[in-house]
Formats: C-alpha cells, structure tokens, sequence
C-alpha cells in the first residue's frame, strides 16, 4: 500500500505539471486502469465534421460499486483533487463547486425535507436555461439500465413526475453524477427509502423505493458511486426505481437526459425549456413540432394583442389551440387547458398575475395542471381554504396523504411555517 501511494504521489506532482498551464475546466485527462474521464474531444464536435446531430449520445463512465473515498492528493486547483478510493482506484473529482457555483449547495438546503424549493414555481424561472451535464473532468452513469415500464406523465387522473424502471431487489442503483447527497431517508410521502442528489449544475435527481441506502445525507459522491439498492419500499406495487429529474424543485422528463435502454447520456448539455417543465411535456414530442407550436402560439398571442379591445357582455371565442368563455358574471372568466400552458403564460394571457389565478384555484397545483382541465382566470377567489389542527405523530407528509395532496402544496400555503418545527394544537392550511 505504500509503494501504491508513493506511486500516485509521483503521478500527482507529474500532472500537476502539465496542468500548471491548463484550467480546471479544460483538463482531459484519461486513465489506462480508470476510464472514468469523458475526454473533451468526445463531446465537442470538430470544425471540418457533419453537422452536430440534436443529440451526441455519451457511453457511461465505469461503475464504482459500494466504495469509500480513503484518501485524496491535491492538484494546482484546490477545486478539483485525486481520489484514492477503497477498492484501490482512483479519479479526478471536484471535491467542492466551481467558485462560479458555490450557492448551489446553500440554496434551499435543507436534509429533512424532500421538496424543498417553497414558492418557486415554473413562472418564475427563466425561459431558458442550459445546464451542462459532463465536461472534461467530470462524467455520468445511468442510475439502472433497463426498459421503462411507467413514463413521465400523467398517470391515473395524477402526476407520474418520473420514470419507473423495474428490477430485482437488491439491484445496485448508482449516481447519476457527481453531486452531494441532500436527503437520504425513509419518506412517508409514498417515495419509501430515498436518496435526492443535488449536483454541481443545480439539478436534482430523486431515487425512490430503495431496499437499502448506502449513502448519508451531506455525503458527497461521484457518477458512477454505488448509493443505494433496487427494492419496492413505500407506495410501490413491485420491485422498481422511480427516477426522477428536477430543476429548482420543478420536475422534467428524465428521458430529456438519458436512453436507459442503452445507458447513454443523450448529449453533453441540455437546453431546458420552460415548457418542459409541464407533467404533459414529454421527450417523445417530436422537437420540431414542438418548436413550431411554440412559434405558432407566441405569433397568435401577438396578433390578438393588437387587436382593439371589445366591450360585450358575453362573447365566446375559440381559435385553433384555445377556447376562452366568459360567462353571465361579466368578472368572471374560466380557461381550458391545452398544451404548454403554465399559469406564468395564463397570467400574461388575461392580463393578471400567477398569484391571482392560484387564489381563483386553490385547489390546483401549478406544475401539475394537465390538458382540459378547466381554471378560473378572472373573478373573485373563491373561499374554499381548508385547514388542519395538528395531532400527535402528524407530519406534513402525512397531511398531504390524508387531504390528497403534495407536501410542496402544503408549504406553499402556509410559507411561515417550519415542517419540522409543527407541534400539537396548531392550524395549517391544507387547501
């Protein structure tokens, strides 16, 4: 073990010199005993090749297993080191975020709470936003490699806000990426045994009804790292992991990130769309499509804009994607949900705000409003709060259970509140 350390001392100080010139961000560097590098040629396309395809699919780094990091050996970047782990391999890893990154781990950070991210809804995020998912030092692993028996979508009159992929119990289910464990524990709120990794890009990944979790809560870990074991604990009829990807609390179609049939990461970046983020926003949509439809859309909301304002009593209007109706109340006025709408674009929509329509709807649950289904958009907020007076053994995750409802719904409604501080005898708000 000593003539192995001294070896990677030496091969440490024969890197750091070639690294003196080189930023962390544009290392390559690969490993004959350890391919878990993704070179950066790999992933860039060169200037004399084809046209880039939409997606450059990306082979998985090497599986980890259940391993330990034993010791580390410092490189010219205090953010990036040499892991030594205890099945005597070793790898670049960021042991800490890029200075650029550092509130990625201080935001809404909180490891005993699964949604942490209250009143942020997909209305108030960015239209776009790219997220790099692997550059030069750092890879990524499929979480299990199989076939999916349960897509992204709605499911049963409720949200599925991930995929489900079926296995033995006992399988091993590994990190997606390189990360820091934000919450590993039993969840009530039907997730069973859970692990949520929080990675350098802002990204969560959730993997729910495990038979057993390897890792701890603040633990960091890296793509490929053995975190947890398949099984069917909490509300689950088999054997399966429940994946999921989310953004700022707001959950995305895993499959925008990877094939698991094959294991491949589907390119090296992503470009999230606001869209995506609703549950009917699927990856099987055919990008073109979906891009005209934006397109036809905004240009339809530009014309009508122009148009000089009506003052009937009743009017009923329907174009190609919507239909709008305003019935005997003159202040009162419904829409029907198609695809792509959020209560951000309502809001523009009828000239008022998300908050607004959430008081016309308090029942609704922003990110899981589906197609057809019909929201009050102007009128007065109707007075249909429900409220809960805590007893002994409650939880928030328990309330939501037991009203049909979500914890994030919860929080949202009583924003003042600290879940783990609720106590006997006092009220929440469950509607």
């Amino acid at each position: 073990m000593k003539v192995y350390r001294l070896f990677l001392i030496a091969l440490s100080s024969l890197v750091a010199n070639v690294a003196m010139a080189q930023s962390a961000d544009s290392l390559a560097v690969k490993s004959e005993r350890d391919s878990l590098v993704v070179a950066a040629d790999s992933i860039k396309p060169k200037a004399d090749s084809v046209p880039v395809k939409r997606h450059v699919p990306i082979a998985s780094v090497r599986s980890l297993g259940q391993v330990s990091p034993i010791d580390t050996l410092p490189t010219t970047s205090d953010e990036l080191k040499i892991v030594l782990f205890n099945d005597n391999t070793w790898r670049y890893v960021r042991t800490k975020p890029s200075k650029r990154d550092e509130s990625v781990f201080k935001e809404y950070w909180n490891t005993g709470v699964t949604h942490v991210y209250y009143g942020v809804s997909a209305d108030k995020l960015p239209e776009s936003i790219p997220v790099q998912l692997v550059d030069s030092i750092t890879g990524h692993h499929y979480p299990y490699k199989g076939y999916i028996s349960s897509k992204y979508g709605p499911r049963n009159g409720r949200s599925h806000q991930g995929v489900d992929l079926p296995l033995k119990t006992g399988d091993p289910v590994y990190a997606a990426f390189d990360g820091k464990v934000r919450y590993s524990a039993f969840s009530s709120s039907g997730y069973g045994n859970l692990v949520i990794v929080r990675h350098d890009n802002g990204l969560e990944t959730y993997y729910a009804h495990l038979s057993e979790r390897l890792v701890s809560a603040n633990d960091r870990v890296v793509a490929g790292q053995q975190i947890g074991k398949g099984g069917s604990t909490g509300r689950s009829s088999g054997p399966h992991l429940h994946f999921e990807t989310r953004y700022k609390g707001q959950s995305f179609d895993p499959e925008r990130l990877f094939n698991f049939k094959t294991g491949e990461l589907r390119s090296s970046d992503i470009l999230l769309k606001r869209r995506h983020f609703s549950i009917t926003s699927k990856y099987e949509q055919d990008f073109n499509d979906e891009e005209a439809t934006a397109k036809a859309e905004a240009a339809e909301k530009a014309a009508a804009a122009k148009k000089p304002a009506t003052t009937t009593t009743k009017s009923t209007t329907t174009t190609k994607t919507t239909t709008t109706k305003s019935t005997t109340t003159a202040s009162t006025q419904y829409h029907t949900v198609v695809e792509g709408d959020t209560f951000g674009s309502l809001a523009k929509k009828y000239n008022t705000t998300s908050e607004a329509i959430q008081k016309l709807n308090p029942d609704v649950e922003p990110t899981k409003i589906r197609i057809g289904m019909k929201l009050r958009v102007k009128g007065t907020p109707a007075s249909s709060a429900k409220y809960h007076v805590i007893e002994s053994g409650e939880t928030i995750s328990h309330l939501a259970v037991k009203y049909d409802t979500t914890s994030k719904r919860i929080m949202e409604l009583n924003p003042d509140i600290d879940p783990a501080k609720i106590k006997i005898g006092q009220k929440i708000r469950v509607k």
